[in-house]
């Protein structure tokens, strides 16, 4: 049996435009905007790609930044190393298209983010989100992650022990 999506980075051979995954933002970045972030290299974009097909199913953005330790939750906090910021890889966009939706796509998604944040060969702590609205607030605390600002959209997932604890 083979696996029915493939993640690669986004190239120039993927048909970008008949995407659609019912959020007009999401739809015109990855159409419009996502190309020129990877060149810039401000971010990169993953797609899962349907096998059978050849289009975009699903897709996402990492990006390295970082955040004040000082905004991390003590459980969090107390584990690091007391500098002004610690490193992070910021999970920028995520979004699977609408005839992928409800197929578990979303969270195999989210494990490739931590995957290839935990593979980094540059130090990343965790994985930050700024969540859309409640519903993707509450996918993402469904994978683990937790608040990290106190609006409820920024959200945070610890990597250490990550692979450990999880089938990611």
């Amino acid at each position: 049996m083979t696996a029915r999506f493939r993640v690669e980075v986004l190239g120039p051979e993927h048909r970008r435009g008949d995407f659609c995954c019912g959020n007009e933002a999401l739809d015109r970045y990855l159409a419009h905007q996502a190309g020129q972030d990877v060149r810039r290299r401000v971010s990169v974009c993953y797609v899962a790609v349907d096998v059978a097909s050849g289009r975009i199913a699903g897709y996402y953005t990492l990006a390295a930044a970082s955040v004040l330790l000082s905004g991390l939750p003590e459980s969090l906090a107390k584990r690091l190393p007391r500098y002004p910021s610690v490193p992070i890889a910021r999970l920028g966009r995520l979004a699977v298209d609408r005839a992928c939706q409800g197929c578990r796509l979303g969270g195999a998604l989210l494990a490739d983010a931590a995957m290839r944040a935990l593979r980094s060969e540059i130090g990343v702590f965790a994985l930050v989100v700024d969540a859309k609205d409640a519903a993707a607030a509450a996918f993402y605390r469904h994978h683990g992650f937790e608040d990290l600002a106190g609006d409820g959209k920024q959200m945070i997932l610890a990597l250490q022990g990550l692979a450990r604890t999880r089938r990611v």
